[in-house]
Order: C-alpha cells, then sequence, then structure tokens
C-alpha cells in the first residue's frame, strides 16, 4: 500500500494522476516522459541524473518539472540535469556547466 501512495504522489507532482491506470502506448511522448521522472523520484533519491528532462515538453511543463527538481534540491536531493534548453536554466542561481568538446566548462554561476 505505501508504493501505492508514493507513486500515487508522483504521478501527482508531474500532472498525471489522472493517466495512472493508461498503458504506455495510451500516454503521449511528453506524458512518457513526465512518467519516467515520476519512476525517476518515487523513491526518493539521494542523486537525480535527469538527461534532457524537459525535452518533449512545452514551455509550462518544462517550468513545472523544474520547480519539481527544486523542490526535491530543498530537502536534500542533489539534481544534475543537461539540458539544451539554455533559456529554462539561464535566470536560475545553479551552477552551470557547459560541455564544449569534451571539457566541461565554467561551474560558477556567470561564467
Amino acid at each position: 500500500m505505501i508504493f501505492v501512495v508514493a507513486s500515487s504522489a508522483a504521478l501527482d507532482k508531474v500532472g498525471l494522476l489522472d493517466k495512472a491506470k493508461n498503458f504506455p502506448i495510451q500516454l503521449s511522448g511528453g506524458e512518457q516522459q513526465r512518467v519516467g521522472i515520476a519512476r525517476a523520484v518515487v523513491n526518493k533519491p539521494a542523486v537525480l541524473l535527469a538527461d534532457e528532462p524537459t525535452g518533449n515538453l512545452d514551455e509550462a511543463l518544462s517550468e513545472g518539472i523544474l520547480r519539481l527538481f527544486e523542490e526535491f534540491n530543498r530537502v536534500g536531493v542533489t539534481v544534475l540535469m543537461a539540458t539544451h534548453d539554455l533559456g529554462l536554466i539561464s535566470s536560475r542561481p545553479y551552477r552551470v556547466l557547459t560541455l564544449s568538446d569534451g571539457h566541461l566548462h565554467g561551474g560558477i554561476r556567470g561564467e
């Protein structure tokens, strides 16, 4: 019963509680992406690695996912996210690393 409550809470956080009984084939690409995020956070990991978590999402959903990651970060979860959407992260005060020609650059906000 605890797992059902936790998974329902995770689906609710990504706005998909109403789709809990749907099969993956019945979900859009963006919905499938959000289910993946819910699966990743359901067990409250110490570290969350997210590779393009907002890649198939519109701007509003992307902002919501980023706010969810910020919530997790506030309670001690380390979040490492790869993204091509610099507009999504540019106004936030987080450490930003840039990968160029196999090398990481920056790391301090504003670099």
